[in-house]
């Protein structure tokens, strides 16, 4: 679900303070932001609400959706060096509008699009996370998104369709002492998430977005980190959302995963979370066979249990860090666990995005495998 319902809304609030900052870091832990309050339905009048199905058109769909109040372009990926060093990433671009139509401004900096970026790369071998944040208004061409052709960029972090639908994609990210640069190629189609592309959050008509996923993305290319660069290849993944309104009053939050089999089959899962501390039922997930057939599974199809826990040392805040995650209906049983522990965003919206690995069954044939865990909205 990506996250990444996340900081979109979160323009809203700092972008009055750092307006003309093209970076910005919380100085401590207690500048961070509640996903929940971020997240909640708020004053959406004048905005497009995700309602139901809709067509979708590629490569146009990959491209802004300017009329909804949040987007995001979400990337995900674990890749291997030659001589086995394992890296994990997470590159995603954020659009937020601050009202639902542009006013009417002599100044060339005036808009009323503001885009984030989060950016992160985990060192396993190293057991080491680096992870940036920048924000820019989308004016004079500091930021922005184009689906003819697909560019989204903020500043000089950016991603580029190489081709005329889009696809391939390159990655071009750098940032202080760590960069990737890479090529992602797709082994499967797309799939639509939910409801034929609606992915219902909340109990009420509209808290809802429209979402669709690469589930598998072939990549090569570069990781540098500290002025060294390493020839990397690996599995990425996808995930782009848009929406207005997504979390209810009772809901505070998710546990969200992307996971890479070595059976070539993906499992997506979320579990939104209420705030006494049980799972809602609009929590939702999909199975993709290796032909790219997609299996929509249900909150009642899924047990998943927390087995351990690791408390941030930077913010004190308290994660799930080892799960079973089983969906009986396919034969399915999983256990999941981070490749370091430390993968904790301690940015502007603190969460937990890391890369993780799996190991289990399929029916009578074992796996492994790797993928990403995102966990929102824990205090």
């Amino acid at each position: 679900m990506k996250i990444f319902l996340i900081g979109l809304l979160v323009f809203v609030i700092v972008s009055a303070t750092y307006w003309w900052d093209t970076t910005y870091r919380p100085q401590s832990s207690s500048t961070t932001l509640s996903v929940a309050n971020l997240l909640g339905t708020g004053d959406d009048q004048g905005f497009a609400r995700a309602v139901q199905p809709r067509p979708f058109n590629f490569p146009a769909d990959h491209g802004p959706h300017s009329d909804f109040r949040n987007e995001w372009w979400y990337f995900t990926g674990n890749l291997q060096a030659s001589d086995g060093r394992h890296f994990g990433y997470q590159f995603t671009i954020f659009r937020s509008a601050l009202s639902p139509k542009a006013s009417i401004r002599e100044s060339a900096w005036g808009t009323h699009q503001m885009y984030m970026g989060h950016f992160a790369v985990t060192d396993v071998e190293q057991r080491a996370f680096h992870h940036a944040e920048r924000f820019s208004r989308a004016a004079l061409g500091l930021a922005g998104a184009t689906a003819f052709p697909f560019r989204v960029w903020l500043e000089d972090w950016e991603v580029s369709g190489l081709g005329e639908n889009g696809l391939p994609m390159k990655i071009d990210v750098q940032a202080n002492k760590f960069a990737v640069e890479l090529n992602l190629t797709s082994n499967k189609p797309l799939i639509l998430q939910g409801d034929n592309g609606l992915s219902q959050k909340g109990s009420q008509l509209g808290n809802a977005s429209y979402y669709y996923s690469f589930t598998r993305l072939q990549t090569q290319g570069s990781v540098t980190i500290d002025n060294q660069e390493y020839a990397v290849t690996g599995w990425s993944w996808m995930d782009r959302e848009w929406s207005t309104s997504v979390l209810e009053d009772n809901q505070v939050g998710w546990d969200w995963f992307a996971l890479q089999l070595s059976n070539d089959w993906e499992l997506m899962f979320y579990q939104l979370r209420l705030k006494d501390g049980s799972a809602a039922d609009t929590s939702s997930g999909v199975l993709v066979s290796p032909q790219g057939v997609a299996y929509k599974i249900s909150y009642e199809q899924v047990q998943l249990t927390s087995l351990k826990t690791w408390r941030s040392p930077k913010s004190q805040v308290e994660y799930p860090a080892e799960w079973e995650l089983k969906v009986p209906s396919h034969k399915l049983s999983l256990m999941i666990e981070p490749h370091l522990a430390d993968q904790e965003m301690n940015v502007s919206v603190r969460y937990w995005e890391g890369a993780v690995s799996v190991k289990g069954q399929m029916g009578n044939q074992s796996l492994f495998g790797n993928g990403y865990v995102e966990l929102t909205g824990y205090p």
